[in-house]
């Protein structure tokens, strides 16, 4: 009789076991199926990238796309979608209108970009250039008293622009994702007193040369960048926040033109340039917005529980912010229709999160996480904190998933490289690395040992052509990739949404 009874168990056992394989089966296939002959990632992409433009924090044009997303959302069947402050962010701003062009010793249009949130010229100006070269306080004195109405001028600090030998564009060899997935033997190094010293000294004497030209009337500041073959990489000044004080009128210009006006210049060759920056600034609403909508769960159990995804929707204003990082959001969103057009009903709420001020340091993402589920620098944990199993990210360009990092949490890796196994033909040497990667919104939620995972992209031109520059265009997506990403990103969603339990855990940080 327990014999029989044994039996009966296991069996029961295998059956079940068996029934739930062949329902995920069907539930993968068909998300295989919508993601990859219903796709609207050609569709998403225009109405984010080309329609709405640029996509700076409090701009129109985020505004624009988080309206567009809230709408889209809807239209969808997801609930609950909507613009949801997460706190004081700054002011908007816009350009109006934006040239520059060198008139003496020729006439030659350039490439150049008004520095965020910097201040109009008076109008059209011309004049001659001034490249400053100040190094010390002693160097002050060089220029006190002569620089009213000028037009100054900064040479790059590093970088070059020689030939370029490396194709523009790559994918991870096996060899390199090889050494990805081993545990990382750099341990961070830490500066020593004698260069923190240096970097607050540097920092000092640039604020003080900034606040000098004000003083000293200078009209218009062009800054040379990183960069090469007419692409300009844009900086990320805090002059968003409410209070700063009236600036300069700024230009980041590409660096080959910044230096031929630097040698014509150091060869005693009169160089002028016309210019005109109109920009606008807007203190009606200083609130930052993510925008959010869900999926509710269907399980009476655990439809309380949530599994999130999400990429920033803010951009730099350079270009229209395509793979920095429209791609991400275009693919989160194609997740979510995914898994709302096969008519799969998750057990758990997924929930998708586009966020704002990413570009300015995580602001929307973090203020997010200490609104609802805790605050890292005390680590006061609310309730909904234990309801989260998951947060997925994709902000790191075009390129396709070849792997996830596990962010240090290694008893998600047994789970993941089961949820990898059904995409063996749409990804070349599935990489599961321990190591950690950083700079994005995962990070917000593992800051309080919520699992946050950030999936391992091809670079494609990411570092090279397309992260906050100029070129960051439509052109530079590759449809393909973000199908292929959007596939595996909602069938990793789905799993979460589906498991027994929540996804493991590391161990809370401790308060130092």
């Amino acid at each position: 009789m327990l014999m029989k009874l044994q039996f009966v168990v296991v069996y029961f056992i295998f059956l079940s076991s068996f029934c739930f394989s062949q329902q995920n089966n069907a539930a993968l296939e068909k998300i295989r199926n919508e993601g990859f002959n219903n796709s609207h990632i050609e569709k998403i992409a225009f109405e984010l990238i080309d329609k709405c433009g640029s996509r700076l924090t409090n701009s129109v044009g985020y505004d624009n796309a988080a309206n567009y997303a809230v709408e889209q959302f809807s239209d969808w069947g997801l609930v609950n979608a909507e613009k949801e402050a997460w706190g004081e962010f700054g002011r908007g701003w816009e350009i109006n209108k934006s040239y520059v062009a060198m008139t003496k010793p020729y006439y030659m249009p350039f490439i150049a970009v008004p520095k965020a949130w910097t201040e109009s010229t008076s109008g059209p100006i011309n004049g001659n250039v001034i490249f400053l070269d100040i190094k010390t306080e002693t160097d002050f004195e060089n220029y006190k008293g002569k620089l009213k109405g000028a037009i100054v001028a900064v040479k790059p600090s590093r970088g070059n622009q020689d030939p370029t030998f490396i194709a523009d564009a790559l994918r991870y060899t096996e060899e390199e994702l090889k050494e990805m997935e081993s545990p990382s033997k750099r341990e961070r190094r830490q500066r020593t007193p004698e260069e923190i010293a240096q970097f607050r000294a540097i920092r000092e004497l640039n604020q003080k040369i900034n606040d000098f030209l004000i003083e000293e009337g200078v009209i218009l500041r062009i800054n040379g960048t990183n960069g090469k073959h007419g692409t300009l990489f844009t900086s990320s000044p805090r002059a968003y926040l409410k209070d700063t004080p009236v600036g300069l009128s700024e230009f980041e210009m590409a660096p080959e033109h910044l230096n031929l006006m630097a040698r014509l210049f150091e060869n005693n060759v009169e160089v002028a340039i016309e210019a005109e920056i109109k920009t606008t600034f807007n203190y009606a609403d200083l609130q930052g917005y993510n925008v959010i909508a869900e999926i509710p769960g269907t399980d009476e159990t655990l439809k309380s529980e949530i599994v999130m995804l999400g990429g920033h929707l803010d951009s730099w204003h350079g270009a229209t912010g395509a793979t920095d990082n429209a791609a991400g959001c275009i693919v989160m969103m194609e997740a979510v229709r995914i898994l709302q057009a096969t008519g799969l009903k998750p057990k758990r709420t997924i929930r998708i999160a586009l966020w704002g001020g990413e570009e300015q340091g995580l602001h929307g993402s973090r203020n997010y996480v200490k609104n609802h589920f805790g605050n890292p620098e005390t680590l006061e944990l609310t309730e909904a904190h234990e309801k989260v199993s998951a947060y997925y990210n994709i902000d790191n360009g075009t390129g396709r998933i070849r792997g996830i990092y596990l962010q240090g949490n290694e008893d998600a890796r047994p789970i993941f490289e089961e949820w990898f196994k059904p995409f063996d033909d749409i990804i070349d040497n599935t990489t599961i690395t321990i190591n950690n990667t950083g700079g994005t919104d995962h990070q917000s939620f593992d800051a309080l040992s919520i699992p946050g995972f950030q999936f391992i992209q091809d670079p494609i031109e990411y570092w090279s052509r397309t992260h906050h520059t100029n070129m960051d265009t439509y052109e530079r997506l590759v449809i393909d990739d973000l199908k292929q990403m959007a596939v595996i990103v909602s069938s990793f969603v789905y799993n979460t949404a589906q498991r027994d339990e929540k996804l493991p855990r590391k161990p809370m940080r401790t308060l130092d």
